[in-house]
């Protein structure tokens, strides 16, 4: 499966197509089902183990779980790829925001994208009408990428959190738990406490992963509190020159992660029972990866987990979902 980011020219063709295609929308109905489908090429173009653990979701769960992501790719993609001057990054978000806004007025999925909403803007303000998510949190997520642009160092991992992945991941987190719904009994208050640990310790496995392309976009989400724990700067700590140290440091981080990994797998019974074997292979495959990465100790070289690791993660008697997924995104589980 292919997974490569798409130059901005690129994002910008397939926008208008897009709304070419959303042209002959009458319906919201007809509107989603085009976003949808585009949103599961974002997907399945950025990502393998999101997309697979995501196939295991409801139809109508995984298709606006589908339209979350591309609403949170494409602006990752602004700050992380584009090769744009600053500036001009704040101002694609800030223009990404104003259509998300101006999308959350229009009565209908239909009438924000004629307003002239970028559609995949519009396909997540439709998301969170429907499901009562608060806007301020996709506002939050934006401020996490407007914070990318222009980053600072943080001291330790409870302001990393709090500054950083509250907007990056948690509210992602949150998103996909008003999507996912709650089991009988359970409230929605349950679900969002699981999803925040999940999305911290996702979070944090995916920087202990990037740690070295970090530093290539001017950016470490190492608290600094560890490097003076072990005596040694964050420049020693990229060069491997002190390997106790560097190890002690990863091992450290990994445990951090272990920590909300568990946290998250005591509350999962709070989401609805249709969608934990999904949330389960989630932590199952991103658990194979902080074990990698534990072991490995390189923070030069970008871990992965194989294919086959991957694919025992998943249900057994669910594993022909998975090149089904790659063809179509209209199969039913």
């Amino acid at each position: 499966m292919p997974t490569h980011s798409w130059t901005f020219e690129q994002w910008k063709g397939f926008e208008a197509d897009l709304r070419n295609a959303l042209r002959c929308c009458s319906t919201d109905e007809h509107a989603r089902r085009i976003l949808s489908d585009a949103a599961w090429r974002v997907l399945r173009n950025y990502s393998t183990s999101f997309f697979i653990v995501t196939r295991f979701l409801p139809y109508s769960k995984r298709r606006d779980v589908e339209l979350i992501y591309a609403a949170v790719r494409y602006p990752d993609e602004i700050v992380d790829t584009f090769p744009l001057a600053a500036d001009q990054k704040r101002v694609l978000l800030q223009q990404w925001r104003n259509d998300y806004h101006r999308a959350l007025q229009a009565d209908s999925l239909v009438e924000s994208i004629r307003q002239g909403s970028s559609p995949f803007a519009a396909g997540f303000a439709d998301v969170a009408r429907r499901y009562s998510i608060p806007p301020e949190h996709y506002d939050a997520f934006l401020d996490a990428m407007n914070f990318d642009i222009a980053p600072e160092p943080f001291a330790t991992f409870d302001e990393l959190i709090e500054r950083y992945v509250y907007g990056s991941a948690i509210v992602v987190g949150y998103f996909l738990a008003y999507v996912y719904g709650t089991a009988p009994g359970h409230s929605i208050e349950e679900a969002l406490a699981s999803a925040r640990s999940l999305g911290i310790a996702l979070q944090l496995t995916n920087f202990l992963r990037d740690i070295y392309e970090d530093e290539l976009r001017s950016r470490c989400y190492v608290p600094e509190e560890l490097f003076r724990n072990v005596g040694i700067s964050y420049r020693e700590f990229l060069r491997g020159i002190n390997q106790p140290a560097t190890q002690q440091i990863v091992r450290e981080y990994a445990r951090v992660a272990w920590d909300y990994y568990r946290q998250a797998e005591r509350t999962l019974d709070a989401f609805d029972p249709r969608c934990v074997s999904a949330i389960k292979a989630c932590i199952a495959v991103y658990g194979e990866l902080t074990a990698v990465l534990e072991r490995q100790c390189d923070v030069q070289r970008r871990a992965s987990v194989p294919w086959w690791r991957k694919f025992a993660c998943l249900p057994p008697t669910k594993y022909w979902i998975v090149p089904v997924s790659l063809v179509t995104p209209e199969y039913r589980p």
